[in-house]
């Protein structure tokens, strides 16, 4: 099955489409199972996803008690560094929210990359209950590099066949990422990728629409196609080439 595709010339109303799915997702969640777990995404584009979450708008419309939130990665950089992914977060939708430190699961980089992968690993397992980690919704965005999370083309951690956290160096940036593995994200119930901007139009279409690429090339290829679980949130110029 080929991902659901969703073309917004708007790029505001492509976010308040998202946001409407994301708090449809986890009132749902909540309901059935008592709690949304939410895994977000790093970059610039979120951000401004993660301010209308915690706008006047919708703010209300999640109970954030019940919510618990994962990173898809990680640059391992330390606590305080101004790359981590958790501060740009904590910045835009943590504060704004009051949200918990308990409700948050955050990379721990004090040790060896390894270390921080296992550790993270651990955690989520024990707030699953050791039980098949299926998150409710995973956000994703990418690259002009076809990367998502911290998936990069040509790196070992392509070739992970397990569900599970893995530390890699990534040459391309020059150091090391604490990533989910593409079988982790695929056990989630809804995935949506979130990508804007002519920059990233030959991306989405080696990722979407071409043949002949390869994973170890477009690495977001490894993502579930499903269109009952993945949907992508796209703006005209990003889709120019599909």
């Amino acid at each position: 099955m080929i991902s659901a595709i969703n073309v917004y010339t708007d790029i505001n109303e492509l976010l308040n489409a998202l946001a409407e799915n994301i708090c449809s997702t986890a009132q749902a969640a909540i309901r059935e199972r008592g709690q949304f777990n939410f895994v977000l995404a790093g970059g610039n584009s979120p951000k401004k996803l993660y301010e209308l979450l915690a706008s006047e708008k919708f703010s209300n419309k999640i109970d954030w008690d019940k919510t618990y939130f994962f990173f898809g990665d990680e640059r391992f950089v330390p606590e305080n560094d101004p790359q981590r992914n958790y501060l740009m977060v904590k910045k835009a939708l943590f504060v704004p929210l009051k949200i918990k430190n308990s409700n948050v699961f955050n990379v721990d980089t004090s040790e060896s990359p390894e270390t921080a992968a296992l550790r993270y690993d651990k955690s989520i397992r024990y707030h699953f209950k050791e039980k098949t980690v299926e998150f409710d919704f995973v956000l994703l965005g990418l690259g002009d590099n076809a990367h998502t999370a911290s998936l990069f083309p040509n790196t070992t951690v392509l070739e992970e066949t397990d569900a599970t956290i893995k530390a890699v160096y990534v040459n391309e940036v020059n150091m090391y990422r604490i990533t989910m593995t593409a079988p982790l994200i695929n056990q989630a119930r809804n995935i949506a990728f979130l990508v804007y901007g002519k920059d990233k139009a030959a991306a989405i279409y080696h990722v979407l629409n071409d043949s002949k690429g390869t994973i170890n090339e477009y690495p977001a290829r490894l993502i579930s196609s499903d269109k009952h679980k993945t949907h992508w949130y796209i703006d005209s110029e990003s889709a120019s080439k599909l």
